[in-house]
């Protein structure tokens, strides 16, 4: 049998511990005649975030013996990870084994230095700091996962959930993985990625310098806005307005006043019932086919696949 080894660490939260357990825990008999030979792996004594012990019959060295090891959302982003955990990783990924990490696990496997020149995702809130703790790591937070081979890495929370279905689905063919993504009342495909949760527009780090500028495009999405536009209204040259506008926001006048039109076109859709073509206007995205263009290339869904998901009416 496939030997599936978790990490259990000291804090670990309960959700994305308890997605490993539930898909690979239990037998399965009805949709593969052999499942997986499911480890939990922890030190003695080691409790989850909610205070639970968890019966773990193994100690962290066996992660070395396993075929796969799942690393779930580790306790904090912040501190150091327990080196024992790294180093039996590390030992693990050595000796052949696939690593899988669920949420922000990925800090686990990045500072046992797996990810370095490798793509990997977590979750979109902390994405930036994994990337800036460990600039040799190729980040995207716009993906449910990413399975770069030997080394698979998830999104958020849930996103373990379609990343162990994925395991499956690699494991033991895409029909057991639909068959048991029904068991759990979940799409076997979920559409779009981690980009239909973030919203588009560019963080401002210094808005006293161009804090008025941006208002006032804000309040005139629906007009035909242009670099020319905005620095006739800041009273500045286009160069010193797109000097000024890539030192406060890292970007571009055009592509900061597309992610906000993209942002008021996704409250619009989460908000109202108007038309596709009225939220074009009114985003300033022009045409509904516009709109569906920039959407999905930005969001990773159509338009009507997002009001769908997050429409509040």
């Amino acid at each position: 049998m496939h030997t599936l080894a978790v990490a259990v660490t000291e804090g670990v939260p309960i959700f994305e511990l308890a997605i490993p357990c539930e898909v690979f825990g239990y037998e399965r008999p009805g949709l593969a005649p052999s499942w997986y030979d499911f480890r939990l792996c922890a030190a003695p004594g080691t409790r989850t975030a909610a205070g639970f012990a968890p019966d773990a019959r193994h100690g962290l060295d066996v992660l070395a013996e396993a075929d796969t090891v799942v690393v779930p959302a580790c306790a904090s982003v912040v501190d150091d990870q327990p080196s024992d955990l790294v180093e039996a990783v590390r030992a693990a990924h050595a000796n052949g084994a696939r690593i899988v990490s669920l949420c922000t696990g990925a800090f686990v496997l990045a500072a046992a230095g797996i990810l370095d020149g490798r793509p990997a995702t977590t979750h979109w809130m902390h994405a930036g700091q994994l990337a800036a703790r460990y600039p040799e790591v190729l980040v995207d937070a716009s993906v449910l996962y990413i399975d770069d081979g030997d080394v698979l890495t998830s999104a958020g929370t849930t996103a373990g959930l379609d990343l162990c279905l994925h395991v499956v689905r690699n494991d033991h063919g895409a029909a057991v993985a639909s068959a048991l993504a029904k068991r759990l009342v979940m799409p076997a495909h979920r559409p779009g990625g981690q980009a239909q949760y973030i919203g588009a527009a560019t963080t401002v780090h210094d808005a006293e310098d161009i804090g008025p500028l941006l208002d006032w495009a804000r309040r005139r999405l629906h007009e035909p806005l242009t670099v020319a536009a905005l620095a006739r209204h800041a009273n500045v040259t286009t160069r010193t307005l797109i000097r000024r506008f890539h030192a406060a926001t890292g970007t571009t006048p055009m592509a900061w006043l597309r992610g906000i039109r993209i942002d008021y076109a996704r409250e619009l859709l989460e908000t109202t019932s108007l038309p596709i073509g009225q939220i074009a206007e009114r985003s300033g995205l022009g045409s509904p086919a516009n709109l569906r263009h920039h959407f999905t290339r930005v969001v990773g869904v159509p338009p009507s696949t997002y009001r769908r998901a997050f429409s509040s009416r």
